[in-house]
């Protein structure tokens, strides 16, 4: 091993075990798996599709092949699938087309303002409101009809309390919540869980984040008592499962 090569790992041993200091009430560290399996290298499925997206997110490869693959992994069980805090529209579209591959009777409703992260509180490290408001419908409709894309409706205003009416009635076998902040997501949580089939899934983006500390807390607070198997992924997902 070269000289180069020892040092760069003793550097990233230390960093490993390093805690960053940061203004949130949780322990933060660099995260640095040591696992090297990527099947998202293979899937050239997910990877045409991640490259259609990726101007349309924020959301790094790893969270996007989750997405990918837990749409394939719910595929089998009744209900639509439900994503709250769009953006312009990446991951949305993305677990859109393989729903399409997957199960076409499938809608994938998408759900957001528009108009940037809403309900920010006490709870929040770092959103005050009305953050990633550079997006519109429009924006997404544009990347859903160049990707062929006719299994998405898309529901404009805050969610729960303006659009769940519209979707009151359905069931939902996968539920991805990227709002940011605690006040959302507890709100689209309460609001789902009841709708959401037996082995139906829950991904919470940006759990683990600092920026994020209200995201996790939120998810902390449910793990004793929500009837659930919850995954605390390292690339910034909390994934729940409903048992019951």
């Amino acid at each position: 091993m070269s000289l180069i090569s020892r040092i760069a790992l003793k550097c990233i041993s230390k960093a490993r075990h390093a805690r960053l200091s940061t203004n949130t009430k949780t322990s933060h560290s660099i995260v640095i798996p040591q696992a090297t399996y990527s099947p998202w290298i293979d899937d050239h499925e997910f990877s045409a599709a991640f490259e259609r997206i990726r101007p349309n997110t924020l959301v790094d490869i790893y969270r996007a092949y989750e997405l990918w693959s837990l749409v394939r992994e719910t595929s089998h069980l009744d209900g639509d699938v439900l994503e709250v805090g769009v953006w312009r529209g990446g991951t949305g579209c993305l677990m859109a087309e393989r729903v399409r591959l997957l199960k076409p009777a499938v809608t994938v409703f998408l759900c957001d303002t528009f108009k940037g992260v809403v309900k920010a509180s006490d709870h929040d490290s770092h959103y005050q409101g009305g953050e990633h408001a550079n997006t519109s419908m429009n924006i997404v409709r544009r990347l859903a009809i160049s990707m062929g894309l006719n299994n998405i409706e898309l529901l404009e205003g805050i969610f729960p309390d303006e659009t769940g009416h519209q979707v009151e009635s359905r069931r939902f076998s996968l539920c991805h919540i990227d709002v940011d902040v605690y006040e959302s997501a507890k709100h689209v949580t309460d609001w789902v869980w009841p709708k959401l089939v037996v082995g139906g899934v829950i991904v919470y983006d940006d759990y683990g984040f600092s920026s994020c500390e209200g995201v996790t807390n939120l998810v902390n607070e449910r793990v004793p008592d929500c009837g659930a198997l919850t995954l605390h992924n390292l690339n910034g997902h909390a994934i729940v499962v409903k048992l019951r």
